[in-house]
């Protein structure tokens, strides 16, 4: 019996099809396309990602007396992100897990396009010069740029260049 689970053996033997289909011509001379290997690719891991034959892997070679740095080195980790995502009991796991996932939900991935004036970026496209030069025209007051508060905590400093001045 494999120690993978059912759908990870699947999305496995899905991807051996595609790639013995691929380089071997079909009936009808076509191989997989390339939008079929990418996912039968990412079928196969996001199955090992969360299959629980990791966990069970990671658990055994702790019980054998195998360290943190050592399991970090097998799965490509740092030894903190392993022990962040395999280290407890399956309720802690699953709370830090839920919890991680509970902040990505809450935090927004992008810059809302509806703030005031000018990032700090933008204005620096616009007088052609580094975003160092904008930070120090503030500070000297030749530009006004105010930091602007969202509701849920992000901050955004926002530059407000006279018009008449293109300088």
């Amino acid at each position: 019996m494999s120690f993978l689970s059912a759908e990870t053996a699947r999305a496995l033997a899905e991807l051996v099809a595609l790639d013995a289909l691929d380089g071997a011509a079909d009936p009808d001379g076509e191989d997989a396309s390339p939008l079929e290997r990418l996912g039968g690719i990412r079928s196969l891991v996001t199955a090992l990602e969360s299959d629980p034959a990791v966990l069970a892997a990671v658990r055994d070679a702790l019980a054998a007396g195998i360290g943190w740095d050592e399991i970090a080195q097998a799965s490509g980790l740092s030894a903190s992100a392993a022990k962040y995502r395999w280290a407890g009991d399956d309720a802690t796991i699953s709370a830090r897990q839920e919890a991680s996932r509970k902040r990505k939900r809450e935090r927004p991935s992008s810059v809302p396009t509806e703030l005031p004036g000018l990032s700090v970026a933008e204005a620096a496209a616009r007088y052609g010069v580094t975003a160092q030069a904008i930070y120090q025209r503030v500070t000297r007051g030749i530009l006004r740029a105010e930091t602007v508060e969202l509701a849920d905590g992000r901050k955004y400093k926002r530059v407000f260049p006279d018009d008449a001045d293109e300088s």
